[in-house]
């Protein structure tokens, strides 16, 4: 696995969102990309990673692409799909990019399952780097106490302790892709980061926003299971 970037911001924070339950880590990391005035600065290769490129507007977006947010000092490392297998590969390059630009610290957006009160989403943290920990706890943020982190965020748990570490996990009842427990994580965010972004328009927008990626992720989907289905001998480009 290869880390690729065209430029090195100095002591960022990192935010990491990955697809796992309620895609609330991807659609959160996808609401502040859009918000803020972001750019690419690299992405992250491996072979196992399908070769699709995702068209977005304007722009051609890799799977598992990194950003940036000058004004903020925010480096964003977004995945649509296509990390399967390869999670701790994803989560040792992620410390490897903390230690390249000698990040201030790493947060991962995460879901986790729970009957939702009220249809409001509580948000629970778990930290190694102890300033945070007491900002959030402020808010009124709940400490995780047990339970089950799997996937990029659970193998960055398990290697993270050398790095001011912080994870947030949003309480969501579906498996699909939940905007509103998306739109808690980055209010949270907005008052830990002072990133003056409103999270309003996502739960206004929910229903749209997670159409959306719906159809991102029914797109790359269909894409992986296409490229392994095809024979060696369908790779031939001279015939």
């Amino acid at each position: 696995m290869e880390l690729i970037l065209h430029e090195k911001p100095k002591r960022p924070v990192i935010i990491e969102g990955f697809p796992g339950i309620g895609f609330v880590g991807t659609i959160a990391v996808e609401y502040m990309i859009n918000h803020l005035k972001t750019r690419s600065i690299g992405h992250i290769f491996d072979e196992k990673i399908p070769p699709i490129a995702m068209i977005h507007g304007d722009d051609t977006r890799r799977l598992l692409e990194v950003f940036y947010a000058p004004k903020q000092n925010l480096v964003f490392v977004h995945a649509i799909a296509g990390i399967k297998g390869i999670e701790w590969k994803v989560s040792e390059t992620i410390l490897e990019l903390a230690k390249t630009l000698n990040a201030k610290e790493i947060i991962s957006l995460e879901g986790v399952v729970s009957p939702l009160e009220d249809g409001l989403s509580r948000i629970f943290i778990k930290s190694n780097y102890p300033k945070a920990e007491k900002e959030f706890r402020k808010m009124g943020l709940e400490k995780l106490e047990s339970g089950a982190v799997t996937g990029v965020t659970g193998a960055l748990m398990l290697k993270s302790d050398h790095v001011n570490s912080t994870f947030l996990f949003a309480e969501t009842s579906v498996g699909m892709p939940d905007s509103r427990s998306a739109a808690e994580l980055i209010k949270y965010l907005d008052v830990y980061l002072g990133l003056k972004i409103d999270p309003k328009p996502l739960r206004k927008q929910a229903e749209v926003f997670e159409n959306k990626l719906k159809d991102m992720i029914k797109v790359s989907t269909k894409a992986q299971n296409e490229i392994k289905d095809v024979k060696p001998e369908d790779l031939s480009y001279l015939g």
